[in-house]
Parts: structure tokens; sequence; C-alpha cells
């Protein structure tokens, strides 16, 4: 670690330092008591680790809350090569150095949303880091092997019902394409949306955000998760079967990401509980003492507690 520093918050205090990552500083920020159970927030795009903040004020008394900017996001480094600098298995490399750091001889409870759920199911699913994650709870960002083989289960079944789950999956993804395109979303997010996203927000998803200081660098640097990772996943999908106890929460709402692509995850996750709940994808954001309650109740289950009635009812067995 290096660059310690700590600053107040509303309930608490947040210590910042940086962790040495495979190829260059990663910007971490952690609550609570460290002798606490480790949980490891992982955050989406276009965001970066101060997303977390209402979520850490209400864990971090009952557990060391740990958020990290991912690579090109907030002040950790922005990596060289391009798109490619951004494979799931480079970042799966900078959650391991975190986790090494923070937490080098207990597993930790991961949760992430967005894209930081994509990147988890990397980590959730890597035999490498069996061992090290205690659990894990994702929010609207599914595992694109696992959506690789949701699409090509449906051509192969091409009843009236796929079809129609495949097409609306298809429709909610339409700024996945954009994002695929040379140069403009880099100038769209430099010219004005970077300025204007907390505004877009509050338009689109009534979600009131406060302006940051790195929007435009995050928007831009996170255009090379998209273009690094959709094609190959979907292309060729693999077989990753998750090692951890996965909690799957699903809000309803959600303007991105379908419902119908996590209702066949049990082939794929051998402890699963999976949640609908009404709300939309920025349930983090709008609902910070919801998501936490839901995300505390399945940690305490997995340390031990006994199963609560309404997790016991949406476990899939």
């Amino acid at each position: 670690m290096a660059d310690s520093s700590s600053v107040a918050t509303d309930s608490t205090t947040c210590r910042q330092f940086r962790v040495q990552g495979p190829e260059g500083l990663l910007a971490v920020r952690a609550w609570g008591d460290p002798a606490l159970p480790t949980l490891v927030l992982v955050h989406g795009y276009p965001d970066n680790a101060t997303k977390w903040e209402g979520v850490a004020a209400c864990l971090s008394q009952r557990f060391h809350v740990v958020a990290y900017d991912v690579r090109g996001a907030g002040a950790s480094f922005t990596p060289k090569g391009g798109a490619r600098a951004y494979a799931l298995a480079r970042l799966c490399a900078d959650f391991k150095a975190v986790i090494d750091a923070v937490s080098p001889h207990r597993p930790v409870h991961l949760v992430a949303h967005d894209w930081g759920s994509i990147q988890a199911w990397e980590f959730a699913t890597e035999p490498a880091l069996q061992g090290r994650i205690a659990s894990y709870t994702s929010m609207s960002g599914p595992c694109l092997d696992h959506v690789g083989h949701w699409f090509r289960d449906r051509l192969r079944k091409p009843t009236p019902a796929h079809l129609g789950q495949a097409l609306h999956q298809l429709l909610k993804s339409w700024y996945i394409y954009f994002f695929h395109l040379p140069l403009l979303p880099e100038l769209t997010w430099k010219t004005w949306l970077g300025r204007h996203w907390h505004r877009v927000l509050g338009w689109l998803e009534g979600v009131q955000a406060e302006p940051r200081a790195t929007q435009v660098r995050d928007g831009a640097n996170g255009v090379g998760l998209y273009r690094a990772n959709f094609i190959p996943a979907l292309w060729k999908p693999r077989e990753r079967v998750a090692h951890a106890p996965v909690q799957v929460l699903v809000p309803t709402g959600d303007h991105y990401v379908s419902p119908a692509l996590s209702a066949d995850l049990r082939r794929w996750v051998p402890q699963l509980w999976r949640r609908e709940l009404a709300g939309g994808h920025w349930l983090t954001l709008q609902h910070p003492e919801r998501f936490s309650a839901l995300v505390a109740e399945f940690i305490d289950h997995i340390d031990g507690a006994p199963e609560a009635a309404a997790l016991r009812a949406a476990r899939v067995s």
C-alpha cells in the first residue's frame, strides 16, 4: 500500500490508499474495522468507487467495507494498450491485488453492480480464486459467458417466448452497439456527456447524483470494457461455474438488463439465491439502505446465521 490518508464522511471515516496492481496503482477506499469480515464493493460504468458511499455508510458498522476504482476510473491508473487492456483477465488480476492487500488471510464477501457485476462474475468463476471469495451478491450485471450461452439456447429452441426474450434484451442493449463505434463514444463523453451525466441520470432514471470531477475520464476510458469483452464472450462463451454462493438481485424495472437473463443460472451456480425486487438499474444509489439490508441478510446466512424466510424463498434448488 502507499499514499495513505483519511477523510471524514457523513457517518464514519473513509481511509484512502493505493494498492499496487500488476500494471499500475489502484485507488482504494475503506470504512469500518479491519478486524471485521471484509466486504469488497465493485462499481460499474460509468461510475467510480464514490458511488458506494451510501452503501458503505449502511454497512461499515458491521463489516470492513472496501471499494476501489477499477482501472481507468476515478484515481486509479489508466492502462496502456487500448481496449485489450480492459479484458476480464486483467480486471481479475486487479481484484486479486486488492483483496491480497486488504484481506490476505481471510476470504472476502464480494458485492457488485452493473459492469462491476460483469467483471465480478469473472472473479467468482475463476478457479484460481476459489476459497478467496466467501459470497457474491450481483445486481444488474450478468456473466458475459452465461449471456452467450443464454442467446445460443434461445436460438437452438426458437420458440416465440425464447425469440421474444432475445429480442427484448437486444433492444435493451442498444447502447452497447454505440460503444463499439470508433472514436464517437469517447468524443461524446469529452464534448458534453461527461459534464452533464448527473443531469442525464436524473432525466432518464430519476436518480439524484452529484457531478464527479473524473466523470469525463470514467466514461471515455470505460468504453474499453465493452470493446474488449462483449464480442469474444458472445461469439465463443466459456463454461464458467461459480465456486462461491451467489445472490442475484434482479430489479424488475431495469432498463438495461432483462430479468430473463438470470432465469437459467442454476446450471452455472450450484448455490444460488435469486431475488426479484421493484426498482430500477440504479437502485444502489436510490435506495442504499434497502440494498444494504439484502446484502447483509445474505452474508449473515453464509457466515452461519439461520436463513431468513425471505431468503429461503429466494433459494434456487
